[in-house]
């Protein structure tokens, strides 16, 4: 009877999709991988720096699993065991910890999965994290959307943020083996390739290449199929990569672009390496060249001395934008930041109260760009699963549309002319 895997993901597409490299790695050695809920031999749990309170969430996911089976091998392993080992390693039940750059050689670290009475730390210091730990990973097993990494690792020192420390300086998968990896997803059957790393526009550096001439090799490959790009700084979101993307469909016409502020005086507290004003050129500059684009943007709220003012400024500078939703996040505290240390803490509840009105925003936002699209006719790349005699899917930019069940249409760009809205969905009539 095959020994049983159970893997739980902490955070962004990058860890997913790092996760999912993990788990063949297991099943290559005959596991079963099986559900964070149902019994298992070994449970592997992939952690964030960026999530909330993320000592406290991993002490509750590792009792979960000891619930499941209290004799249970458990490794903790990424960004939040890169940056806090010696915390993960006093919870009770955990019986290894890897870094950044271990995590992706479990075996060589754990050969039997035996408990252990003290957890086997492994964690290389920050300034030696320079592997490129080949990682992708699908939507379930649809074949439907694949996530590729091609970078890895960030240069910049924004006051808020711990993900240098945890992932090290940014480095670049060589365009060849990038190639090869993508080349292969689009041969096994997927239709859409997302983009991933923790700093993707930063792709080429070191390697005297960038983003921009990889998309190019990347649209000439042969097959029907698109390209996401997963997020982009402004800064790195070139006129090159926006005019491509305008002449060309195998290049989805949707861009995720952090702003974390719209207010100058937090933009410069947070350290971002752009204005304002330069960001709202680009967002126009994209909804000007790209008809139709979908444009989605990170936001901040609570940054210390971020006043009501400052709050009002950046709110209403968004609510100008020709954005299509927003992703909200409420400042919370790390050890080891610049931010940490600045006056002006904004009370939890005043916290809470913005992070609700940006979200009201971002619904309404939302609503405006899908009633905007009504009566285009799109590609539509439908998923495998049947919800109650319905088939969903997504645009080239980033509009969730359902219609009909129809196998047929599983994994497969379809035209289809969008009809009606409801909240977070779009009907459409298949053309």
């Amino acid at each position: 009877m095959n020994k049983k895997v159970a893997l739980h993901t902490l955070g962004c597409k990058l860890n997913f999709s790092e996760t999912s490299t993990i788990g063949k790695q297991f099943k290559n050695e005959g596991y079963e991988i099986t559900d964070f809920n149902s019994p298992a031999d070994v449970y592997v749990i992939n952690t964030c720096t960026v999530t909330d309170n993320a000592d406290k969430e991993c002490r509750q996911i590792v009792r979960r699993a000891l619930r499941n089976n209290p004799e249970a091998f458990i490794a903790v392993i990424g960004c939040y065991a890169q940056l806090r080992p010696e915390e993960i390693a006093s919870i009770e039940g955990v019986d290894l910890v890897l870094g950044s750059n271990e995590k992706f050689n479990i075996f060589n670290y754990a050969h039997e999965f035996g408990k252990n009475k003290l957890a086997c730390i492994h964690v290389t210091d920050t300034d030696k994290l320079n592997d490129f730990g080949i990682a992708s990973s699908s939507d379930g097993d649809s074949r439907t959307r694949a996530y590729l990494k091609i970078q890895d690792g960030c240069d910049y020192v924004c006051s808020y943020c711990t993900i240098p420390k945890a992932r090290g300086a940014s480095r670049s998968l060589a365009a060849e083996k990038v190639m090869e990896q993508f080349t292969r997803l689009i041969e096994e059957g997927y239709k859409e390739v997302i983009l991933t790393g923790v700093n993707v526009g930063d792709y080429g550096k070191m390697i005297d290449t960038d983003l921009y001439q990889l998309l190019l090799k990347m649209v000439e490959v042969p097959g029907q199929f698109r390209i996401r790009i997963s997020s982009i700084e402004p800064n790195l979101l070139t006129d090159d990569i926006i005019e491509l993307t305008a002449r060309n469909t195998k290049l989805c016409r949707h861009f995720h672009i952090p702003l974390q502020s719209g207010s100058q005086k937090i933009l410069r507290l947070m350290q971002r390496r752009y204005n304002r004003d330069f960001y709202s050129d680009l967002i126009h500059k994209v909804y000007n060249t790209i008809p139709g684009a979908g444009i989605g943007v990170d936001v901040i709220v609570g940054f210390p001395g971020e006043t009501e003012e400052d709050f009002l400024e950046a709110y209403n500078f968004l609510k100008d934008l020709p954005v299509s939703y927003l992703h909200v996040f409420t400042y919370s505290e790390r050890p080891d930041t610049k931010a940490i240390t600045m006056p002006g803490s904004v009370d939890v509840v005043e916290r809470k109260k913005r992070n609700h009105m940006l979200r009201i925003l971002s619904e309404k936002k939302k609503m405006q760009f899908y009633q905007q699209q009504m009566g285009t006719t799109s590609p539509v790349l439908f998923e495998m699963e049947n919800h109650n005699g319905v088939i969903k899917g997504f645009t080239s930019n980033y509009i969730r549309v359902s219609a009909s069940f129809n196998e047929a249409l599983a994994n497969t760009l379809t035209n289809v002319k969008l009809t009606a809205t409801d909240n977070d969905c779009c009907t459409g009539e298949i053309i």
